[in-house]
């Protein structure tokens, strides 16, 4: 039986009013930068949507002084019930520009318009609103009766969630008093653009949030800067050994959330049709450029054949394409760069011994784009079982006993996220405990919420965010020690020591703060 053809449903880009440049954030209004303009482009068709600001080491100095001056004149010294209400406010206008921030997020990043409007524009929305009511909230969670912010926040986020990342960041750093500097990936800076139109429109304080635009180099001065007092960074574990050098030896709070190899574990007892469902949901959602993807399936010996199949039949209906397109289940990969790291850690993976199946997808002319791909008779030691590919490619791999599952899954540097599928509770339980892995999923995958901590073991960073604890991130306890797993903590031995690599590339909240003179260096 052939399969349903969908006639073209595009969700119309008028509803945009894009500038055709943007400068940088800084004291509530938009300003020149000093470095050149770059282009954002479409991943989709390699248009030019909007050229950006680059900012130098001077316009990162220009949004310290803003966010110092906004925090010691303004935002420490209001109230938490103030704060919150400006929080609400910021959660209101998303959810009314929703429509217009899914469709610049699918322009700009290349995601399906179904994700972006149905899962990242409300997780935005409820990330401000659950903060929102911390606000007023501090002395309950769990750091004393006084928690006082850090001061200065600086921020980095990546191109694979932009706004979601964004408000990850932004709004426990509110809630806890302090201000921010944040910067975008360089691809993915549209919606954040967009976002400092909705803070003139809540009318946010000047300086409260700045957001400076550029490559690597500009995250590098933000994350150096001697006047910031917490450092966030969501991004690869190369760039956060880099920033744990730089931190350390410092007076500056760290987080980091970093790469991840996860891996989603079938049982023969699984309910089947909807671990198929949450497999590719773990691995092709976002065309796999997700940092908890379940990119490595671990399935038991006695269903493999089943699971492959009915895996194959299923991708063989996934509809690649424009990403407006409200039928559409694959869009684009955000960069030629990354496109080309899929491509070579695939066709490593078939030099080493593993076996290709790619669905048959109609590859656009324009456009970055790779097919939704599984690689089976992988091992432990091949390339793809080890590396983060950041793309639409699962690995995998069999197991005969849950003690050879947990070996096989620990078996990685990462420990960021894992899902286990079975139906006997008492086995989720006991397999949930040996894990090292931040996140596990229980007959799901890749769901998120608020109230949620999120963050990894290993290589995967330290720190938490959303929840209680991602307020303790950017909160310090007042007079007494916080209780473990809430405070900031120390960076792995591993993490720190390990061989910085070439490349450089952004949780939490609280209460109101007492003025504070502390210094630091941030990213």
């Amino acid at each position: 039986m052939a399969f349903l053809e969908y006639a073209p449903a595009p969700e119309s880009a008028s509803i945009l009013n894009l500038k055709a440049q943007y400068g940088l954030f800084i004291d509530g209004e938009f300003v020149d930068g000093g470095g050149e303009v770059f282009d954002t482009i479409s991943p989709a068709t390699e248009q030019v949507i909007a050229r950006i600001a680059q900012a130098d080491a001077h316009d990162v100095d220009r949004a310290v002084a803003a966010a110092r001056r906004a925090y010691e004149t303004v935002w420490s010294r209001m109230s938490g019930s103030d704060r919150g209400k400006y929080l609400f406010r910021i959660a209101r206008l998303v959810q009314e520009r929703a429509r217009e921030l899914a469709v610049a997020e699918s322009l700009d990043n290349g995601k399906p318009i179904r994700e972006t409007r149905d899962v990242d524009v409300p997780l935005v929305a409820a990330w401000f609103f659950y903060y929102a009511g911390w606000a007023d909230k501090l002395e309950y969670a769990g750091l004393g009766p006084n928690p006082r912010a850090l001061g200065v926040a600086a921020q980095v986020i990546p191109w694979n969630f932009p706004l979601l990342m964004l408000a990850w960041k932004i709004a426990p750093a509110l809630a806890a008093g302090n201000t921010v500097v944040i910067k975008p990936a360089e691809t993915t800076s549209l919606t954040a653009m967009l976002f400092a139109e909705i803070l003139q429109q809540a009318d946010l304080p000047a300086g409260v949030v700045n957001i400076v635009t550029g490559p690597g180099s500009t995250g590098q001065a933000l994350v150096t800067h001697d006047d910031v007092n917490k450092v966030a960074f969501t991004g690869s574990t190369n760039v956060g050994r880099m920033i744990a050098r730089q931190v350390a030896g410092t007076q500056k709070k760290l987080t980091l959330e970093l790469g991840g190899k996860a891996a989603n574990i079938v049982f023969d007892d699984a309910p089947m049709d909807q671990a198929i469902e949450g497999i590719v949901n773990g691995i092709f959602f976002n065309q796999g450029h997700v940092c908890c993807a379940g990119s490595r399936l671990l399935v038991q010996e006695t269903v493999h054949d089943e699971v492959v199949e009915r895996l194959k039949e299923r991708l063989s209906t996934l509809r690649l394409g424009d990403p407006l397109d409200k039928n559409t289940d694959i869009g684009a990969i955000n960069s030629a760069a990354q496109l080309e790291r899929i491509r070579t850690l695939s066709d490593t993976g078939e030099n080493e011994g593993a076996e290709r199946w790619t669905a048959d997808c109609r590859i656009p002319e324009k456009g970055f784009w790779f097919a939704p791909t599984i690689f089976t008779k992988v091992s432990a030691a091949h390339s793809i079982a080890r590396e983060e590919i950041f793309g639409p490619v699962l690995s995998v791999l069999t197991f005969r006993t849950p003690a050879e599952a947990i070996a096989k899954a620990n078996n990685t540097p990462y420990g960021l996220s894992a899902g286990i599928w079975t139906e006997k509770g008492s086995r989720m339980l006991a397999l949930v405990d040996q894990l090292r892995a931040g996140v596990v999923w229980a007959n799901t995958f890749n769901r998120f919420d608020p109230s949620s901590p999120f963050g990894g073991y290993k290589e995967s960073g330290y720190g938490r965010e959303g929840g209680r604890h991602g307020l303790a991130a950017y909160l310090e306890a007042s007079g007494w020690d916080a209780p473990a797993g809430l405070g900031s903590a120390s960076a792995p031995a591993a993490l720190v020591t390990a061989p910085a690599a070439g490349d450089a590339g952004a949780k939490a909240a609280g209460k109101p703060a007492k003025k504070s003179t502390r210094k630091g260096a941030a990213k």
